[in-house]
C-alpha cells in the first residue's frame, strides 16, 4: 500500500520536475538568445527584461534540481569513508539522508517565512517586469516539501528494499 502511494507520488514529482525545468530553461534560452540576436543585429533595440528572466530561471532550476538530485541519488554524501570501511556504509547513508531531511525541513520553515514576508511587502516586485517576488520565494517551501517526501521514499528504498544509497542492489 505504502509502496504504491510512494510510486504515484514519485511519478507526479517526476512529471513536475521534468516539465517545469524543461519549460523554464526553454523560456530563459529563448529570451537570452533573442536579446543577443537583437543586440548584435540592431543598434538600438534591446530586450531589457531578458536578464531578469534568466536570473529567475537559474533560481528555479537550482531548487527544483535539488529535488531531482535526491531522486537520482546524486546529493552530496559521505563517499570515501565507506570505501575504506564498508561497515560504515549504512550508518553514513542514514546520516546523509537524515541531514537532507533536516535541510528540507529548514527550507520549508524558512522558505514559508520568506514567502509570507514578500507577500506582505507590496513593494517587493522584480525590477523590470514588476512580478511580485513572493511567487519566486514560494519555490523554497515547495522544494522543501518535495525534497522531504523524496528523501522518505529514498530511505524506504534503501532500508526496506535493501538498495544501496547509490540506487544499486
Amino acid at each position: 500500500m505504502l509502496k504504491k502511494i510512494f510510486r504515484q507520488v514519485d511519478r507526479v514529482f517526476l512529471f513536475f520536475e521534468e516539465w517545469s525545468l524543461f519549460v523554464a530553461v526553454c523560456v530563459a534560452l529563448l529570451a537570452a538568445m533573442a536579446n543577443v540576436v537583437l543586440r548584435k543585429t540592431t543598434s538600438d533595440f534591446n530586450i531589457y527584461w531578458s536578464d531578469e528572466i534568466v536570473r529567475k530561471v537559474i533560481f528555479f532550476t537550482t531548487y527544483i534540481g535539488c529535488v531531482a538530485a535526491v531522486r537520482s541519488r546524486e546529493m552530496i554524501c559521505i563517499d570515501a569513508l565507506p570505501q575504506m570501511a564498508p561497515g560504515l556504509k549504512k550508518p553514513l547513508a542514514l546520516f546523509s539522508q537524515f541531514t537532507v531531511l533536516i535541510f528540507s525541513g529548514a527550507m520549508v520553515y524558512l522558505g514559508w517565512q520568506m514567502t509570507v514576508m514578500m507577500f506582505e511587502d507590496e513593494y517587493a516586485k522584480t525590477a523590470t517586469l514588476q512580478i511580485p517576488e513572493f511567487y519566486f520565494y514560494a519555490i523554497l517551501p515547495l522544494m522543501g516539501c518535495m525534497m522531504f517526501i523524496r528523501t522518505l521514499i529514498t530511505i524506504r528504498e534503501t532500508w526496506i528494499n535493501k538498495r544501496d544509497i547509490t540506487g544499486e542492489n
